[in-house]
């Protein structure tokens, strides 16, 4: 990974690599700027000759993939750095509907009191809170990896689920059935739903073709819930059969099929909504734009042959002709929010349990800075890294990778990094990850075993 380089006056220089980033520090000609991502500032430099970056976006529902790419003259790229942010849009929406029932039970507790929500105005680009946090969330850390990097253009991947309605509103019969999602598209959503393997027998990595859970030829359609995938024996042996009369015999497996079929779209509907205000805001930036579909960053993706992950989804969007430096370690980014007004705790009823301290921070820290924590003697004697929980009392919890330590004395902890609402962890190569079970490398698709699908007879050897 890339090492980001700021010169003496904080302006952003080329990155630069671990090794010159080592000596920079022990010959004392730089200091480190920031712990994640990982930034360097030099002493004794102003200005400097820079080449043309792009920072690249896929976003998600989820979690959105962030890659910086150097761009060379023949129309290739080389990857500098990788990150993937988590979202948690999921969360804000749970806390709004737990304060909505305890708002709704205080309003009729005593006497009935009329709702106040339609007295609001909205305008005609608003979004949900869980919704708006997926785009400030993203527009953040672009706005920050702006400061850290000489970035020169942006590429986004606009990914549609089902807009057709939106584009064209006299669209109706077959088309509007097939929809924006007709051929290429239809097929990345089905392997992102059925999570890349045979919703019959479950085998991965290998070949799977599109099939009608209710046969066409016995009246199904062609909408995507109706589609799921399937390798090669167990289409040919399912044949216009239903899904009940093949897998009478497993119903748990037919269970899941059905319910997961049904499952509704919320992911995609977040999609939808969030992605042209994040262009709008992107376009407000000044920088030139490109864009690129679902489709379009699996094509690329396919020709390169390079695995599928969320980051290395974002270095694929857009027109690509050849890809160098992929295999490289990912930065997560998990947003944790910056804690929470909220100064009792609740019962599952509604009703204050507790009092929290109104003050964040306590001898210097706040829950959620990144802290190291030299402890000389006792039973939690070492070094101690990661990010703390205060209490008024003075001792700490600190969450570090092999666990949490407790009871840690606010005079043994020496701050690192102050809390930004994120936590940060480093992924390994996708070269260096293994595979559970088999121990095989996941950079590449390996061959997986035969398998033996529900229904289908005994082989003859």
């Amino acid at each position: 990974m890339a090492v980001l380089v700021l010169d003496k006056r904080k302006k952003p220089l080329m990155p630069c690599t671990e090794r010159r980033a080592r000596l920079l520090l022990t010959r004392k000609r730089a200091i480190v700027h920031r712990r994640y991502p990982f930034t360097i500032r030099l002493k004794d430099r102003e200005d400097g000759r820079t080449q043309p970056l792009r920072l690249k976006i896929d976003p998600g529902s989820k979690t959105t993939g962030l890659a910086l790419v150097r761009e060379d003259a023949n129309g290739g790229q080389h990857v500098l750095w990788l990150a993937e942010l988590e979202h948690r849009g999921s969360v804000i929406r749970g806390r709004l509907i737990a304060r909505r029932a305890f708002r709704r039970r205080r309003r009729a507790q005593l006497r009935y009191r009329p709702a106040r929500f339609d007295n609001r105005r909205r305008t005609d680009d608003h979004l949900a809170p869980s919704l708006r946090h997926r785009v400030d969330t993203a527009m953040s850390w672009i706005g920050r990896l702006r400061r850290l990097a000489p970035v020169t253009g942006m590429s986004q991947g606009l990914v549609r689920f089902d807009t057709q309605a939106i584009q064209n509103p006299e669209i109706t019969g077959v088309e509007y059935q097939q929809g924006a999602l007709a051929g290429y598209e239809v097929r990345e959503y089905l392997l992102e739903k059925w999570s890349r393997q045979c919703a019959y027998c479950g085998a991965k990595d290998v070949p799977l073709e599109v099939d009608h859970i209710h046969p066409k030829s016995r009246g199904g359609s062609d909408r995507v819930s109706n589609l799921t995938l399937a390798c090669h024996e167990c289409k040919q042996v399912k044949d216009n059969r239903k899904v009940d009369e093949f897998l009478a015999n497993r119903p748990d497996r037919m269970a899941t099929i059905l319910a997961k079929a049904k499952a509704p779209l919320h992911d995609a509907a977040a999609i939808n909504s969030t992605r042209w205000a994040l262009y709008n805001r992107l376009k407000d930036t000044g920088l030139p734009i490109e864009t690129g579909s679902g489709g379009r960053t699996k094509y690329n993706r396919s020709q390169l042959n390079i695995p599928k992950t969320h980051c290395l989804d974002a270095a694929c969007v857009g027109e690509l002709k050849t890809l160098l430096g992929w295999d490289a370690p990912v930065l997560n980014i998990k947003a944790a929010g910056r804690g929470s007004y909220q100064r009792t705790r609740l019962t599952q009823h509604g009703f204050p349990r507790g009092c929290l301290t109104r003050s964040k921070r306590h001898f210097g820290f706040q829950t959620g800075d990144l802290v190291k924590a030299a402890v000389p003697s006792g039973k939690k004697v070492g070094i101690h890294l990661g990010p703390v929980a205060v209490r008024k009392s003075g001792s700490f919890n600190i969450q570090t990778l092999h666990g949490v330590v407790q009871g840690i004395g606010h005079r043994n902890c020496a701050l690192i990094q102050r809390a930004d609402g994120y936590g940060y962890a480093i992924k390994p190569k996708i070269a260096e990850r293994k595979d559970a079970g088999t121990g095989a490398v996941s950079g590449r698709r390996a061959i997986p075993p035969r398998h033996k699908c529900p229904g289908s007879p005994a082989r003859k050897r």
